[in-house]
């Protein structure tokens, strides 16, 4: 096979636009780019120019501020395990730890920082083995009320 035997189909390949041929061609003198100026040369772009007056960007007020060193902490109320047991998703012999609440999807992984927190629906007798760093002190006070016990561990869980 030569190369002229290689078959080309008509519209394997599209013309190129040629512009500036004329004033017939319908592309000729200014080549479909209007007049004059910075918008009718290539590579140029102007974004947020809005002729003399100040732009809508400046014109809004600067609001509110992100701190981008936020720790942000997952709140889990204690009236969630009372909803999970009435659900029979867990039992109230089980012991509540981080494994379980990551098989629950309360929490993402063991790095997740969360907090619980008391909650007024909550008459359970429960069993955590969470460190005491993750209990507020009303969530505290309100297990133990409730005859429910705190295993710390001591590697930090």
């Amino acid at each position: 096979m030569s190369i002229q035997e290689i078959y080309k189909d008509i519209n394997s390949h599209a013309k190129r636009k040629r512009v500036g041929r004329g004033n017939g061609s319908g592309t000729g003198k200014t080549c479909g780019v209007g007049q004059k100026g910075q918008k009718s040369r290539s590579g140029v772009s102007i974004k947020q120019f809005e002729g003399g007056q100040m732009p809508i960007h400046k014109r809004l007020p600067k609001r509110g501020f992100n701190n981008p060193n936020k720790k942000i902490s997952t709140i889990i109320k204690l009236e969630k395990f009372d909803n999970l047991i009435t659900k029979k998703i867990i039992k109230s012999t089980d012991v509540i730890n981080k494994s379980l609440l990551i098989k629950l999807g309360l929490i993402k992984n063991e790095l997740t920082k969360f907090r619980i927190l008391a909650s007024q629906k909550f008459s359970l007798k429960l069993t955590f083995q969470i460190s005491e760093n993750y209990f507020s002190k009303s969530a505290r006070g309100l297990i133990e009320k409730n005859g429910g016990k705190l295993l710390i561990n001591n590697n930090g869980e």
